[in-house]
């Protein structure tokens, strides 16, 4: 009996995982748009039931960890996420500073045609060079291309383009705050994001785009480069995060190759409960519009607002107390870890470790929402970069096909497939017992099967406007 039941629990497993890629195959769930006020998705009914098909796509990770608690083997473990192609030692210092120079002056002109452009170009959302570059370039298709391909903001980013070429860093950075405050401004930014219109009037983007400037270079001067990047600006730090998943690397030993993802396991670049608060901002900001721009969510909001609650107070209450619940959920499963193995491992160290698992979460939930937004607006984008100073006089989106949504839920699926993969690989790198190393997964991979249960149930429901704003 002894040696039949790892067995017998390899065909559950296998049964599971199959039963649900073939669910998801005969499912035509469509996907909400993450990107609020500019587009909308398709609406399609779901032709099996809601609850089996949530529950089919928790199945598909809780057994992938199952079947992955099999992969024992820690030399096999290490030659997956420690094999690469490259450092390649040819490509040379001055191509890499070219690079550089025509990186940093692309994003000053597209910073500063962002900002002319929001004020002076036509006033209408879909084509105004301003919106479409800042949402459907940076916001979708650059971050896309930051975890898919390489992480370039480093070249790209205009304001630390500025900030190197004059005197900075007359303050020295309080290490206590860690990313802490990258973390206030992620939430602001959305928020910003959320219940301004900085998505359907270009002025006002325009003028958020002036005032984070100033705001960037002030602190970044004062801080100096390295520390303000690195640590507090928003969008640097946002972008760098999903770039760890990134299979591309180009730094100053050359470029290198990694399987998707498995940078996550080798590079110690996490180390407090800040870090840990990014990668799980990532997840919620992400939960969080999806949330709001649904028909229930909206139903939601207004019976909230409808009890006499102001409905800024209503988002606001939503957006910081549902961070908390997650940030809170993640901080549970490692201290139950921390209690369930025998481990000099402290909780935070726990967290600390398994919190990379958390940015191929990510990474699956923000190509689910926003791949077709940006596949949509796709024709605007590539116009208004080849023709920055003339507006198309009928604008081309791209209408999707019914089968794009079976797409979203794979990405969603395949996300945290990934995350499974790091987490395991993680534990054998922290744990000398196999049995401390598969135990120590398992109130992760509950969280996990949570975050996909939610998200599944968000991506299949029929979109809508959100309310009052």
């Amino acid at each position: 009996m002894t040696r039949l039941r790892p067995i017998s629990l390899r065909r559950f497993g296998l049964g599971l995982l199959l039963a649900s890629l073939l669910s998801l195959l005969a499912d035509p769930a469509a996907a909400s748009n993450a990107a609020v006020g500019l587009a909308g998705a398709s609406q399609d009914n779901l032709a099996v039931p809601r609850w089996l098909y949530l529950a089919t796509g928790g199945a598909t990770v809780g057994a992938s960890a199952l079947l992955a608690s099999f992969v024992t083997d820690r030399r096999f473990i290490e030659r997956v996420h420690l094999w690469q192609t490259g450092p390649d030692a040819g490509v040379s210092d001055g191509l890499l500073r070219a690079l550089r120079v025509a990186g940093g002056v692309l994003g000053l002109a597209l910073l500063a045609l962002a900002v002319s452009l929001g004020y002076t170009g036509p006033q209408v959302p879909t084509v105004n060079f301003a919106v479409i570059v800042v949402f459907a370039g940076l916001r979708a298709g650059y971050t896309m291309l930051s975890y898919l391909v390489a992480d370039t903001w480093r070249a790209l980013n205009p304001w630390r383009t500025v900030v190197s070429a004059v005197p900075n860093g007359f303050v020295s950075y309080p290490e206590r705050l860690g990313r802490w405050p990258a973390v206030a401004g992620i939430l602001a930014l959305v928020w910003v994001e959320t219940a301004t219109a900085v998505t359907t009037r270009p002025s006002v983007l325009a003028t958020a785009l002036v005032a984070y400037s100033v705001v960037t270079l002030v602190g970044a001067v004062a801080l100096g480069a390295d520390a303000w990047f690195d640590k507090v600006d928003p969008v640097s730090v946002f972008l760098h995060f999903y770039g760890r998943v990134a299979p591309v690397r180009l730094d100053d030993d050359g470029l290198s190759f990694r399987l998707p993802g498995m940078r996550l396991v080798t590079d110690d670049d996490l180390t407090d409960l800040g870090d840990v608060a990014v990668a799980v901002v990532l997840v919620w900001e992400l939960t969080f519009s999806g949330f709001v721009t649904t028909e229930q969510g909206a139903a939601a909001i207004r019976w909230l607002a409808g009890v006499g609650l102001p409905p800024l107070f209503v988002y606001g209450l939503l957006y910081l107390g549902g961070f908390g619940v997650f940030l809170g959920l993640y901080v549970l499963a490692a201290r139950v870890t921390a209690r369930r193995i025998d481990t000099f491992e402290t909780p935070l160290d726990l967290a600390v470790t398994f919190a990379p698992s958390l940015l191929a979460i990510a990474a699956g939930y923000h190509l689910a929402h926003y791949v077709g937004f940006f596949v949509s607006l796709s024709p605007m984008l590539v116009h208004a970069l080849s023709s920055p100073l003339s507006s198309p006089a009928n604008p081309v989106v791209l209408t999707l096909p019914a089968w794009f949504g079976g797409l979203n839920v794979a990405f969603v699926l395949l996300g945290h497939l990934l995350a499974v993969w790091v987490a395991h690989s993680q534990a054998y790198r922290t744990f000398p017992s196999r049995l401390q190393a598969v135990r120590s997964q398992f109130p992760f991979v509950a969280v996990m099967i949570l975050y996909t249960i939610l998200s599944l149930w968000l991506i299949s429901l029929p979109t809508a406007n959100p309310p009052f704003l």
